[in-house]
This record gives structure tokens, C-alpha cells and sequence, in this order.
């Protein structure tokens, strides 16, 4: 058992409100550890101690803040493997999957590291008569995140570090179901010379949310969760005055077309479907097949597939996927895969019944795999986030087109096929974010944003790429004229430049 209470001032200290949340182990369903849960008080202490600490970093050169960014992507590479069996064992993810949700976050500290020539801005000479313009980012001061337990490495890093590279303070929020990779990524930055007070860790539940939309001194949050708290965190955080972009669920499709390598899209169809046990807010979910005769070739592609899916802790390092992350997960996945059933869809691999020995009371769910699933179906209107896999067969492009168009959710999609004018065609029309093409998990590098459409996103900058510069920063725009280019006596009418 292990006890973890906040990171504040550059250490970590005890949690103030007495209230505890409990750690479990998803591949046993025991209790490994203790989270605290923030007070008001351990907020305030968070928030005063970066108070104190932003101007001094916000004064600090471009490139000694960026000098920070390549001290600790060398530490994240030094401690990958305590950070990935750290992450495993509270989330339930494999290792190798728990060291790609590092190095993802990893990237976007490497793209920060060229804050210098990302944060300049513009200027243009002789504007008017005598008078130069330009403008400036500058911080926005304190910032905060609030991260999802599905990936407590990199979503983390996604926000915090283009908003410290920028010059702000950063309040992180994370998951109290795995929270110990965010305290570790915190006391990493110290030791690559951030200064204490810009990085706080601050557990907590709905409470220390709340604290954070309400609280003056805070100037931007960002957050990744479910589309109704986004919703809530989105509306809260702009009564208060806030910066915000709120990301929320998803519901991707993948369109098989009929000249398709079924091959190819099988397998990513089996890794974008079933990796991390489907607790990925851009895992494929709803494969779309265009025809009959291509929904039945890739139909007994995938039953097979399926039904192999090796499954075990995170110890086991032949494991494809593990356990979902918590008991309460586990039911709602398993009320939803019923739901099918009795709504008429095929449930034609059940993965229901897994067991596995010794970890019988895991979190585990096999693979299931639905056919003949149609839109009015709750399998396919809801973000499932487990190892559920729908099958909605289409007609014909049209058909299949206007399916992912007409969803609630926009944040990621993807298309197989071998003919350029299709995907082109797809690309331009359909109304998501991010857009595979023979790639079934299209999300960006560190130097393009993430960020999907409709309800998958609230607030109109999205995630790491040059966006993430523009939301962290504010622009002051100056308009220079000195002495040798001013008339003599007063200008009433409206400046112009002509």
C-alpha cells in the first residue's frame, strides 16, 4: 500500500481535507494505494505558489525555458521504463502501450523546445507615417489541466508543456484512478530546472474542479473527459471568465471500401478497435464496410482475429490488451454490450464469459465483436470505451459517408481504400477533425493539432501544435510613432493609415 498526496512548491506534500480515494489494481481488483483528495485549501496553496513564481519564469528568455524541455525529454528517456510499469500497473494498460503514451506526450515536449521561434510574433516597419506595429504573446499567467485516467502520461504533457514553454504556471488536475505518473512527470521538471511553483500536481474529485473553474486567479483550463462534463467544464470555466477548450467523446468510424486490402484493414481495424482494451478516445469503434460482399470477407477476417486477442495483466508481455480500468467500468461496458443484444444487433464473438486464472476478480472483458448494428442501436449513439467492436454495414460510399456526418460525436475517422478520388472526396466532405487515410488512428504529431469537431470539442483552439501556442498566450498588439513623425496640434478625427 502507498499513499500519495499532492506535488505543491516543488514537493510533495499531505492532502489537508482528511478525504482519501482508493487506488485499485484493475488486474486484481485490489486496492493498491491512496490518493489524496484536494481541499480549497490545497488549491489555494497551489495557486499562490505559482503566483509567486510565474513572473520570474515568464521573464525568463525563450531559450533557458526551452533549455528545461531538453533536460527532461533526456529524463523522460532515462526513467521510460519505471514511468511505463508506474502507468500499467494503476491503469491496467501493457507496457509497450504504457511507453507509447509517454513518448506521445515526449513529442510534444520536443516540439516546445522551439518555444523561441513558436511564441515570436509580427512586425511591420512604416505602417504609417512615422510609425511602426507589432504585436507579442505573453502568458496568460496561471493555467490548469484536467486530464482523463486513459492516458496519465500524455495528455498531461500535451498541456502542460506548450503552456510552461509559453511563460505560464500550470495547476495539473489529473485522474485520481492513476495518479502517480503525473506526480512523477512533476518531480522530473524540477530536476530539470524548472522552478519550484510553476508545475503543481493537485488530486482531487469534482470538488478540486470546481475549485479550479471558480478560482479568479486562474486564466485558462484545459480538459479531456466525457462530452457532458466537457460541456460543464467548457460553460463553467467562460461564466468565470476563462480561456477554455474542453475535448469530450467520440465515436470513430472506419469506411472499408470494396477495393480495400482487407488484410491491412482487418489488423488496423483488431489494434485501433482493441488496443488498451478500447479506452481511447480515438479508437476505432464503428467499422463501416461498403457492400455485402466486403462486410462478409472482412466479418470472417476479424471473427478469428477476435477470438485470439491474448489478454493478461500488464505483466504478461505477450498480452494484447489488458484489463478495463475499474469495476464500474467493467459494468457499464457489459450493460451496453447487453443493450445490443436486445436491440437486435449480432453479437458474433462474445467476450463476455473471459476469465482469467489468478485474476479472477480483474477487470476483464474479452473482445466482442457486433454485426448488423444500425444507428438507432445505443451500441452505436454511445462511446462504449472497452473492447466492443460495431459493425454497420453500408450500401454504398454515399451511405457510408453520411454515417460518421450524422453522429453526435466528430473526433476522429479513417477510410481504406485504394483510390485516391474517394479519399480525396471523403477527406473535404466529411465533418471531423481528424482524418485517417489507411491509417485508422489519425491523431497528429506534436507539430499539428488534435482536436475534433461537433461534441467532441469545445472552445476553438485545439491541442498541441501551434494552437496550443495561441490558446496558452494572449496578443498585445503596439503601435509605435516617436517624436520626428508627430504633427503639431491636436488630431481629432480616427487614426487611419492613409
Amino acid at each position: 500500500m502507498y499513499e500519495l498526496g499532492h506535488f505543491i512548491d516543488g514537493k510533495r506534500v499531505a492532502g489537508t481535507s482528511g478525504r482519501v480515494s482508493n487506488i485499485f489494481n484493475p488486474a486484481t481488483g485490489e486496492v493498491q494505494g491512496t490518493v489524496a483528495l484536494a481541499s480549497d485549501a490545497d488549491l489555494a496553496a497551489a495557486v499562490e505558489s505559482a503566483k509567486a513564481a510565474q513572473p520570474k519564469w515568464a521573464a525568463t528568455n525563450p531559450q533557458r525555458r526551452a533549455r528545461v524541455f531538453m533536460k527532461f525529454v533526456q529524463l523522460l528517456n532515462d526513467n521510460m521504463n519505471e514511468l511505463a510499469e508506474m502507468l500499467s500497473r494503476e491503469h491496467g494498460k501493457t507496457i509497450d502501450d504504457a511507453k507509447g503514451d509517454i513518448v506521445r506526450g515526449l513529442e510534444v515536449c520536443e516540439f516546445v523546445i522551439g518555444i523561441p521561434h513558436l511564441q515570436k510574433s509580427e512586425f511591420t516597419e512604416g505602417a504609417g507615417p512615422g510609425i511602426d506595429m507589432y504585436s507579442i504573446r505573453q502568458p496568460v499567467g496561471i493555467g490548469a489541466g484536467i486530464t482523463p485516467f486513459n492516458f496519465p502520461g500524455m495528455i498531461p504533457m500535451w498541456m502542460f508543456a506548450p503552456a510552461i514553454a509559453c511563460g505560464n504556471a500550470f495547476i495539473l488536475k489529473p485522474s485520481e484512478r492513476d495518479p502517480s505518473v503525473p506526480i512523477r512527470l512533476a518531480e522530473l521538471m524540477i530536476e530539470a530546472g524548472l522552478p519550484a511553483g510553476i508545475l503543481n500536481v493537485v488530486n482531487g474529485d469534482k470538488g478540486a474542479v470546481d475549485a479550479i473553474l471558480t478560482h479568479p486567479d486562474i486564466a485558462a483550463v484545459s480538459f479531456v473527459g466525457s462530452t457532458p462534463i466537457a460541456r460543464y467544464v467548457y460553460g463553467t470555466a467562460a461564466m468565470n471568465g476563462k480561456r477554455a477548450q474542453c475535448f469530450g467523446g467520440a465515436k470513430n468510424h472506419m469506411i472499408i471500401m470494396p477495393d480495400a486490402d482487407l488484410d491491412q484493414a482487418a489488423n488496423a481495424l483488431i489494434g485501433a478497435g482493441y488496443g488498451s482494451a478500447g479506452e481511447r478516445c480515438m479508437a476505432i469503434s464503428v467499422a463501416v464496410p461498403v457492400g455485402e460482399e466486403t462486410a462478409n470477407r472482412l466479418i470472417d477476417k476479424l471473427v478469428p482475429m477476435v477470438e485470439s486477442l491474448r489478454i493478461g495483466p500488464y505483466t504478461d508481455e505477450k498480452a494484447d490488451m489488458g484489463p478495463v480500468v475499474t469495476k464500474e467500468a467493467e459494468q457499464r461496458i457489459r450493460s451496453l454490450i447487453d443493450s445490443g443484444i436486445e436491440q437486435g444487433a449480432k453479437l458474433v464473438v462474445d467476450g463476455r464469459d473471459f476469465k482469467l486464472q489468478g485474476y479472477e476478480n480483474g477487470h476483464f472483458i474479452g473482445g466482442c465483436l457486433f454485426d448488423d448494428v444500425t444507428p438507432d442501436m445505443d451500441i452505436y449513439k454511445t462511446e462504449i470505451f472497452g473492447p466492443v467492436l460495431s459493425v454497420v454495414r453500408a450500401r454504398n460510399y454515399e451511405e457510408a459517408l453520411s454515417l460518421p456526418m450524422k453522429h453526435e460525436y466528430g473526433n476522429g475517422v479513417a477510410i481504406y481504400t485504394r483510390d485516391g478520388d474517394a479519399a480525396r472526396d471523403f477527406a473535404s466532405r466529411i465533418n471531423i477533425g481528424m482524418v485517417g487515410v489507411n491509417v485508422p488512428i489519425p491523431v497528429p504529431l506534436a507539430y499539428h493539432s488534435f482536436g475534433g469537431w461537433k461534441s467532441s470539442s469545445f472552445g476553438d483552439l485545439n491541442q498541441h501544435g501551434t494552437d496550443s501556442i495561441k490558446f496558452w498566450t494572449r496578443t498585445k498588439t503596439i503601435t509605435s510613432r516617436w517624436p520626428s513623425g508627430i504633427k503639431d496640434g491636436a488630431e481629432f478625427s480616427i487614426p487611419t493609415m492613409r
